[in-house]
């Protein structure tokens, strides 16, 4: 066989790997169910969740494919500066469960919350509240699982030789396959795996470059001779192609994958399901280590390989890494290294996937769809179960019409759906639980504002001082939060009080 189809049998036994683990998850959650509990098991895994599970899995749905070859791209030309724009996701996973971890925990707990929009209806007791965040939570979430069904079939494509056609089917069969079979407790038990692969492919990627550079003396020679500055924090000048390179894109890059990852609904969910208080401090601690030598790790091995690329002509920057694992590494290594972006990419499809699902069945048709519900808590179940598991597969199989024909904007696509999430979700969420005065109003109100004006600034020719629209969107969103609250005369009930705080 030829090394590509090498490289394509070990990502194609991955990927088996994968459902498996997938209809495993299905079968102990099926045993673990109670009548009456789908809800809980399917769409929260039965708040279960040990500390290396949940550091795992909030790992995996940070990453993408962005982490593993785009940033590593850029840095093989900007050098260090990439490191310093990715380094702020090293502490998402301590600021994620700090912030929101044990307050969302034990709240959800007490009201019986298995989604977000579960704790918006119990914190501001507004059915259009609810309808709002959920509409928004599924629009950009389609949008942001096309982008990531594109990657992973691209990546297939340019590394195994597959039509992009056959690449999309492969890699979207599986990941629909086991989040439809398994629900959450699959979703994150593949999270799992897929994190202990990441970690695995960037070690392995560091070493093989490091080796076929010549050791660490003669690249550090090469960048110093070839490309000056490569070890500064702020390579180049501010214009042109390289604006990209100012203080206010390295504050808005802290902002959009720093702060902000507080308003992300797949990361925020994931804080109620944890098992203990002993599982979450575990999960911090595991979490910020395995980030940690992620990010670091593959924007350092895309510095360093830039002498491997010398005389070469790469089409895109996410070309890099592909080029560097397919000539550099040898077939074992190259496949078990190209499985890291791809758990990436499945990771985030599978969370966004699950949560999608969970809106629509739970939090919209549930409370708001009309109709007689069944008496007893079989019966619900069943029919629950039905609704989930075909919603869900329609939900993937609508992803993946819409990606064999990718729009031309799915360039920026894929930030764009995460800075509108941002800015729909992050103050509702943070002032719902550290500001008692927050209502409705406050969070109708910075919605507006924020998505407002963060749609404003994406399609608007406009960049005050090189900051991303995200960062502009959460100040007027967190004005118009409080704003509201202080100008709105209605109080919060005591049940909300005495549920929430």
């Amino acid at each position: 066989m030829s090394r590509q189809h090498w490289i394509l049998l070990i990502l194609v036994l991955y990927l088996v790997a994968s459902l498996c683990v997938g209809i495993w998850s299905s079968r102990i959650s099926q045993k673990a169910a109670k009548p009456g509990g789908f809800l809980k098991n399917y769409f929260i895994g039965g708040r279960s969740m040990g500390g290396l599970v949940l550091a795992m899995t909030l790992v995996a749905t940070y990453t993408s494919a962005s982490s593993f070859l785009g940033g590593p791209g850029l840095a093989a030309s900007w050098g260090l500066t990439q490191s310093w724009v990715a380094v702020i996701q090293i502490g998402t996973t301590f600021l994620t469960l700090g912030i929101l971890g044990k307050k969302l925990g034990i709240i959800s707990r007490r009201i019986g919350a298995v989604t977000i929009s579960d704790y918006l209806r119990k914190r501001y007791e507004s059915p259009f509240v609810v309808i709002l965040c959920s509409v928004l939570l599924v629009v950009f979430f389609v949008t942001q699982m096309v982008a990531q069904f594109i990657g992973g079939a691209t990546l297939i494509q340019s590394v195994t030789g597959l039509s992009y056609e056959a690449g999309l089917a492969l890699f979207a069969g599986i990941v629909i396959l086991y989040t439809v079979i398994g629900g959450f407790r699959a979703v994150v038990m593949t999270d799992t795996l897929q994190g202990f692969i990441m970690t695995i492919g960037t070690f392995l990627l560091l070493f093989f470059v490091i080796r076929a550079g010549g050791g660490m003396e003669n690249i550090t020679n090469y960048l110093d001779a070839n490309n000056p500055g490569w070890n500064l924090l702020c390579k180049g000048d501010y214009s042109g192609e390289v604006a990209a390179l100012a203080p206010g894109y390295l504050i808005s890059f802290w902002v959009l994958v720093g702060v902000g990852v507080l308003g992300l609904p797949q990361t925020a969910v994931r804080n109620m399901g944890f098992k203990d208080t002993q599982s979450m401090h575990r999960a911090m601690i595991i979490g910020t280590a395995v980030v940690g030598v992620l990010m670091i790790g593959m924007h350092f091995a895309g510095t360093l390989a830039a002498p491997l690329l010398d005389g070469q002509e790469i089409a895109t920057t996410d070309a890099v890494i592909p080029y560097v694992v397919l000539n550099y590494m040898p077939v074992w290594a190259a496949g078990l290294f190209l499985a890291a972006p791809l758990a990436a990419v499945m990771s985030t499809v599978d969370s966004l996937l699950i949560l999608a699902s969970a809106t629509i069945i739970k939090d919209l048709f549930l409370h708001y769809g009309k109709g007689k519900k069944p008496a007893d808590a079989q019966t619900t179940d069943r029919k629950l179960s039905r609704s989930s598991t075909l919603l869900t597969l329609a939900l993937g199989i609508l992803t993946f019409l819409v990606a064999l024909s990718p729009p031309d904007i799915i360039v920026w696509i894929n930030l764009f759906a995460m800075g509108g999430l941002e800015a729909t979700f992050f103050w509702p969420l943070i002032g719902g639980l550290y500001w008692k005065k927050g209502n409705a109003t406050c969070c109708i109100a910075s919605i507006i504002c924020g998505v407002g004006v963060f749609l404003f600034f994406h399609f608007v020719p406009v960049s005050p001082f090189h900051i991303h629209e995200i960062v502009w969107g959460l100040v007027f969103g967190g004005i118009g939060y409080f704003a509201a609250g202080k100008l709105s005369r209605k109080d919060v009930s005591q049940e909300v009080l005495d549920s929430c705080f």
